[in-house]
């Protein structure tokens, strides 16, 4: 529970934990980004990291000149394609793996062929979209590597969608993340940006779940 309340502070407090850390250690906070985009992108038993407003505070911290803009944008577009590029091999080599059987209650070759042909077909809209979506942005990519979606078809939106999230996110903070009603107002945008996407992925599930009912 002690973890749990202590990352919950760290993701609604996040502008003061990268502050602090700037203060105590300098440039060591560009290593420190990188390897938060990285483990969120990459590893998806860690899909509660801070991604969007971690982009947002950074940007705010480069506006006040706390950080070089072009640094931390390559960087953390560097970590989020090589994320997203570990997830995916990790899902491509242990999908087969663990379910290696043709038909049984853990793996279903019908259900694994549609997956498949989603992925060919539609996967590069959900892995673009999924980047400015908590939790979706970890396991999209493992499920593409599951799926076996091409390895260069995967690569280009992976790109794409990187330099769109972590561009877009970090340059909407770098503009308005200093404008005195933002950062009054800090923890609720905050609560906004991991609530609303939670709250469109539950209804896109429910709405899915509604058709194949119907």
């Amino acid at each position: 529970m002690e973890f749990l309340a202590l990352l919950l502070d760290f993701i609604l407090h996040v502008d003061r934990y990268l502050n602090d850390f700037v203060l105590a250690y300098g440039t060591w906070i560009y290593v420190l980004l990188f390897v938060i985009i990285f483990v969120e992108t990459g590893l998806v038993v860690m899909p509660f990291l801070p991604g969007d407003s971690l982009l947002f505070i950074v940007g705010a911290m480069c506006g006040t000149g706390m950080l070089d803009l072009k640094l931390c944008i390559g960087l953390m577009v560097l970590a989020a394609v090589a994320g997203n590029q570990t997830n995916y091999t990790i899902g491509r080599f242990f999908g087969p793996k663990v379910f290696q059987w043709e038909n049984s209650r853990f793996f279903n070759r019908a259900a694994f062929d549609k997956a498949h042909e989603f992925y060919e077909r539609h996967g590069g809209v959900a892995l673009v979209i999924g980047r400015f979506m908590p939790f979706v942005r970890t396991f999209a990519p493992f499920v593409a590597g599951v799926a076996q979606m091409s390895r260069r078809k995967f690569t280009a939106y992976d790109v794409g969608g990187a330099l769109l999230w972590v561009v877009g996110v970090t340059c909407v903070g770098y503009f308005f993340g200093n404008v005195p009603w933002v950062k009054q107002n800090l923890e609720k945008i905050i609560w906004a940006m991991i609530v609303i996407p939670g709250l469109l992925v539950i209804a896109g599930g429910l709405r899915s779940k509604l058709r194949r009912a119907a």
